[in-house]
């Protein structure tokens, strides 16, 4: 069972070619709940998302804010399974036909074995995976399971890496590259700032052909179109699970928060001015 790097590709090319940025979303699974879960990629599918990020819920966060590490608590508590971040891929995608990725910290897939992971991902209809922890010289292994199963494998950069460490992650990385547009832990944030701007143009001159995809900070349609103005894809997280927060237990108007957040980021990265 091959797994969908190539809708993942052909999606981000779709979206340069309307000269827009993508709307890339992410969720944990099992937040409120599984079923609930899928049920908010599906509504941030119909609201205009392109892509969308299933998190692997992990007790120990470390590059999530305190709005994600809240939602992961609660799928956590909630008894989130492997299997059922596998079951939220396949759902979301097949009831979508649209891209879909899992976000997830190294140390559950290596518990769990990468083979059976990579193998599992891609008949689950999965585009591939978001390493944010897995260093790129320890990768081997992962890579080779997901050329094999034809998974993506997007690293993350920061502001804060070298030009020679870009080219060495984007030669390893596919699909994608994460650009961090700043220092610290996930989150919503007042200003997407410079940086970001700077790490996507250096990160294309590493890699020209590989999109750029920014997260880290977006939670309205302005900044959105902030980040659209010079990258290929626009990430966000944290404003799509407060949403759900927000709704405080009530599922219809968590989803039609969620579903109006993405229509409200996916006129943002349209580029009009």
């Amino acid at each position: 069972m091959s797994g969908n790097i190539q809708l993942l590709t052909d999606t981000l090319a779709k979206a340069k070619a309307e000269d827009r940025a993508a709307l890339i979303a992410y969720l944990p699974a099992g937040f409120p709940t599984v079923d609930g879960g899928i049920a908010a990629i599906k509504a941030v599918f119909e609201g205009g998302a392109d892509v969308v990020e299933v998190g692997l819920p992990h007790s120990d966060p470390v590059l999530d804010g305190p709005v994600i590490q809240t939602a992961d608590d609660i799928a956590l508590r909630g008894g989130v399974k492997i299997a059922d971040v596998m079951r939220t891929v396949r759902e979301a995608h097949e009831a979508t036909g649209k891209p879909v990725l899992v976000m997830t910290y190294w140390n559950p897939i290596d518990r769990y074995g990468v083979e059976r992971f990579t193998e599992e991902l891609a008949a689950a209809g999965g585009a591939g995976c978001i390493l944010p922890d897995l260093p790129v010289q320890e990768s081997a292994v992962w890579r080779a399971n997901a050329d094999k199963h034809g998974l993506a494998t997007v690293f993350v950069v920061a502001p804060s890496s070298k030009d020679e460490r870009l080219a060495t992650i984007t030669a390893a990385g596919s699909g994608f590259v994460y650009a961090a547009s700043l220092m610290g832990v996930t989150g919503t944030r007042e200003s997407v700032g410079e940086q970001a701007a700077d790490l996507v143009r250096r990160t294309r001159a590493a890699a020209p052909a590989l999109p750029v995809c920014v997260g880290l900070g977006v939670s309205n349609a302005t900044q959105a179109k902030e980040v659209a103005a010079f990258a290929d894809g626009v990430i966000v997280g944290s404003a799509f699970v407060k949403r759900i927060l927000d709704a405080d237990g009530d599922e219809t108007a968590g989803l039609a928060a969620v579903r109006e957040l993405a229509a409200e980021l996916a006129e943002g990265v349209r580029r009009v001015s």
